[in-house]
């Protein structure tokens, strides 16, 4: 309900139905409409961290794999996954409702991302330091990341590249074979 109508136009009273409860019944969960919204971003957010873990993982386990273009290509394909797989509906929440958490929200949101964004900014330091990347890492993190959210507005599961070719598109977009 939030990624369809926003955090405004939705009522608790739209989200007591969606979940099939009497209209004051989300509040025995949860002390306002807001802390709801928070817990959609904060539990979104710790999934995506432990899926990023996975893909982490997996690629570390086969150490003679290990690339640093090896590991930029698993964080993509895993970010395609969070973005735009099951579960996905925090992410749109979190890109246009943020400003709808308190102050003290935003930096729980933000340290979680942080955490997350940390894997990206070793990769993309990885790939500098190899002389694959010839941008500031920082930079690039903050563009890569800008431009593979996006997707969010635009992919069509069905009309077009699956999550792998996406993957591959993005890597020769923004560090292509030399």
């Amino acid at each position: 309900l939030f990624r369809r109508q926003g955090f405004a136009a939705t009522t608790t009273r739209d989200i007591a139905a969606a979940a099939g409860m009497r209209s004051g019944s989300p509040f025995y969960h949860f002390e306002s409409k807001a802390a709801l919204l928070f817990a959609v971003m904060e539990q979104g957010m710790r999934a995506a961290l432990q899926h990023q873990a996975r893909a982490m993982e997996s690629m570390l386990a086969r150490p003679a794999d290990v690339t640093p273009d090896a590991l930029l290509r698993a964080l993509v394909r895993a970010h395609f996954d969070i973005l735009l797989g099951p579960g996905s509906d925090f992410v749109p929440v979190m890109l246009y409702e943020w400003r709808s958490l308190t102050a003290l929200q935003r930096s729980a949101i933000a340290t979680l991302q942080r955490d997350y964004e940390g894997a990206w900014a070793g990769a993309l330091t990885a790939l500098q330091e190899a002389g694959r990347l010839r941008v500031d890492a920082r930079v690039a993190r903050l563009m890569f990341l800008g431009a593979l959210n996006w997707s969010v507005q635009w992919y069509k599961p069905k009309k077009g590249a699956s999550l792998d070719e996406l993957t591959e598109i993005a890597m020769q977009l923004f560090v292509p074979q030399l």
